[in-house]
């Protein structure tokens, strides 16, 4: 067909062709990168929710964006892998009666927690929060009000969203609050990494979770089971949910069947800090 053509316009026609094979070669290598390491974190205003894939189970999955990555911001998903350490950690957005059984069910094996915690958490069960102080667990920080923080661009803006929930761990503890985040629903950006590290905190993600923050759709017994038994594995940094009545009921018999497996339970705290030593 080209020879039908002036030269000219098969010159247009070829240039047009090699830009768009040039495209489709870069497409190609990017979908080849994000299929070995997953998607990078590189840019500002993409969203990103956090996820995870288990391709072998009982061993560590793999996160949308790598452990290198995340700790160069200074944020993990990870514990060592080498070692059978499990770090539980506890979301709540507000108290509906579970969270004693589930205390009681941590006191009992002597395994530390990190509850990640909303402002009005602090408003409406602070004896609960000194419990968990008291107890050797460790406070996070869930944000004030549990916005996608994602949307949030504006420094000061995000920075309420964490001292919000600072100053009322003083008021209720009565010391200074661990700095340790969790992003809402795990939305994320590269700019809310770097804003939260700017403020001096570790945003702490997850290798481990299932769907159990739904109070009125809570999973069966053997339904967690079915998800937390099989893929826990080394390191492993566990979100659950204290809000979860299905959690209360089988956080003692869970805890055994990980310790007859052999693993013993981390304090996150440690893990921050053993990593920022190791760096």
């Amino acid at each position: 067909m080209l020879r039908f053509l002036s030269q000219r316009n098969q010159k247009k026609i070829l240039s047009v062709l090699a830009v768009i094979a040039l495209v489709l070669i870069l497409a190609g290598a990017g979908a080849l990168y994000q299929t070995r390491f997953g998607p990078v974190v590189t840019t500002t205003g993409e969203i990103t929710d956090w996820g995870l894939s288990f391709p072998t189970p009982g061993q560590p999955p793999v996160g949308n964006a790598s452990s290198e990555d995340l700790e160069a911001l200074s944020a993990r998903f990870l514990g060592d892998v080498s070692d059978p350490t499990i770090y539980l950690t506890f979301d709540a957005g507000f108290e509906n009666g579970h969270t004693a059984a589930i205390l009681d069910a941590l006191k009992k094996h002597n395994a530390p927690a990190a509850f990640f915690l909303v402002g009005n958490y602090f408003q409406t069960a602070p004896d609960l929060v000194r419990r968990m102080v008291a107890e050797g667990h460790v406070i996070g920080n869930h944000t004030m009000n549990h916005p996608d923080m994602s949307k949030i661009s504006d420094m000061d803006a995000f920075q309420k969203e964490l001292q919000g929930v600072e100053d009322l761990y003083r008021e209720v503890v009565g010391s200074d609050m661990p700095k340790l985040y969790r992003p809402p629903q795990g939305k994320f950006n590269l700019e809310n990494l770097k804003q939260a590290q700017q403020l001096g905190y570790t945003t702490v993600f997850w290798s481990l979770a299932y769907v159990d923050w739904y109070a009125d759709n809570q999973p069966t017994k053997q339904q967690a089971f079915d998800k937390l038994l099989p893929r826990i594995h080394n390191g492993a940094i566990v979100l659950l949910h204290s809000t979860s009545e299905t959690n209360a009921q089988i956080l003692d018999e869970l805890l055994t069947k990980w310790e007859q497996a052999g693993y013993k339970f981390g304090n996150l705290t440690d893990l921050i800090i053993d990593s920022a030593i190791t760096e």
